[in-house]
């Protein structure tokens, strides 16, 4: 049995969740813009009271850790270090980009054989991306990509790639290969983030609550000695 309450800011979306024995019983979502500054603390207020007033035990915070926007990835970090530290809780680290594939992997009409390419926006024809086949294995890792028609063409020669995400719309008349499937309207919210939190709840996949920085400060970070930090 697991109670996690689950933070999403890595776009402009602001979301968080709370699940419980793998059901989600509690969703916040602001889609009005970057209102992370304002909205997360009010939702994740919100949260906790829930928690609180049914008289479940948190036990986890699950956080996404990007990439995607510098500005969201710290604030939603901020927050989820916070209630790990005030209720002494672990902290689960969500990859974003695996997060994006959970809508599209409860669609019907997706090929056994496929693999899916979520992308989030970068800047100009730059785009942060990962492949994955339909188990969540990585078939190549996260990286960013400057996207011309050749950018996928050993993947898309195999067989049916789906693209996705808030990066995936420049690319449509770029990629143009028949193989190429691009599916609108998926966002990366914190209501999708349980699978993937309890898979690691379960496995005690946990993060160091004092050393954890989203997906943009991780080389940085590694780099340097523990004691500046």
């Amino acid at each position: 049995m697991s109670c996690i309450l689950h933070i999403e800011t890595s776009t402009d979306v602001c979301s968080v969740a709370v699940s419980r024995d793998g059901v989600c019983v509690f969703e916040r979502e602001d889609k009005s813009g970057p209102n992370h500054a304002v909205q997360l603390g009010v939702f994740v207020d919100e949260a906790l009271s829930f928690v609180d007033m049914r008289l479940m035990t948190l036990d986890a915070v699950a956080v996404s850790k990007g990439p995607g926007s510098y500005t969201g990835l710290r604030i939603g970090t901020s927050m989820a270090k916070g209630v790990c530290y005030g209720r002494d809780v672990k902290l689960i680290a969500v990859p974003t980009l695996e997060l994006l594939c959970v809508p599209i992997l409860l669609r019907e009409g997706i090929a056994d054989d496929a693999l899916l390419c979520p992308m989030i926006d970068a800047r100009r024809m730059e785009v942060y991306a990962a492949l994955y086949d339909r188990a969540l294995k990585p078939v190549r890792e996260v990286g960013a990509d400057v996207v011309d028609a050749d950018t996928y063409a050993e993947y898309l020669d195999r067989g049916p790639v789906y693209f996705f995400g808030n990066g995936a719309a420049k690319c449509k008349t770029t990629i143009t290969h028949p193989n190429a499937h691009f599916i609108e309207g998926i966002e990366p919210l914190a209501r999708w983030m349980f699978p993937l939190a309890e898979r690691r709840f379960f496995e005690s996949r946990f993060e160091d609550v004092a050393y954890f920085v989203p997906y943009y400060l991780k080389d940085f970070v590694a780099k340097m000695p523990k004691k500046l930090l």
